[in-house]
């Protein structure tokens, strides 16, 4: 378990990804942050205290999930670059497409990209239903929706090969529970941020159809 700020750089100094160039735009991306924080909300002022563990480590732990060099990557509402940002600077060569409808928050993401010379990645400013279709390898979302809502708005983004990444807090188990009308292999991995957290895991199948003999009419 990552449990505090040494113990997040530790962690993250052990990844394959990691070397001194995503260790200096790591570093730079959080000075840009903590000084755009002053300008806009980006995340609470209280969670910058503990950046590497809370938002840096959370959002790089979702790596593990996935083999090295799957992309492309969709990433919705980005925000403050969590974790579509985080896996951009990890690993720089995978197209990583950042969904961010808030104006503001869209431009500084394009100019802190621009500032740590992220070549590869991109955002989508403006609405999710106003993003062209895209087959993504990797579905990732950090505090977006609820999940059956995100579902609807996004399946349009998998394919069966898909694996969904899914970061939902304390609300994991009970949101997968919950969600109905879907057939996929979700199941919740632990957090390695937060003890009572999950991170739903899986892929999508479709829409669960409608048993002809119920229908009415």
């Amino acid at each position: 378990m990552i449990v505090d700020e040494d113990s997040a750089r530790h962690w993250l100094s052990g990844l394959p990804e990691w070397d001194s160039v995503a260790a200096e735009r790591l570093e730079h991306f959080v000075e840009l942050l903590v000084d755009e924080n002053h300008r806009q909300n980006l995340v609470s002022g209280p969670s910058l205290a503990q950046v590497w563990l809370r938002h840096i480590a959370d959002s790089a732990q979702l790596l593990s999930h996935v083999p090295r060099g799957t992309s492309p990557w969709l990433d919705l509402g980005t925000g403050a670059g969590f974790p579509g940002l985080v896996i951009a600077i990890l690993r720089p060569d995978l197209e990583i497409v950042m969904v961010e409808s808030r104006p503001r928050r869209s431009e500084w993401l394009a100019r802190v990209m621009e500032a740590l010379e992220l070549k590869a990645a991109r955002i989508a400013a403006g609405q999710l239903e106003k993003v062209p279709d895209l087959a993504a390898a990797v579905i990732s979302a950090r505090a977006f929706a609820p999940l059956g809502r995100l579902l609807d708005l996004s399946a349009r983004f998998s394919t069966s090969a898909t694996t969904w990444l899914l970061p939902k807090g304390r609300s994991a188990g009970d949101e997968l529970s919950g969600l109905h009308g879907w057939q996929h292999t979700f199941h919740v991995e632990p957090s390695l941020t937060d003890g009572q957290a999950g991170i739903v895991v899986g892929r999508l199948i479709g829409r669960v159809q409608a048993d002809r003999k119920g229908k009415r009419g």
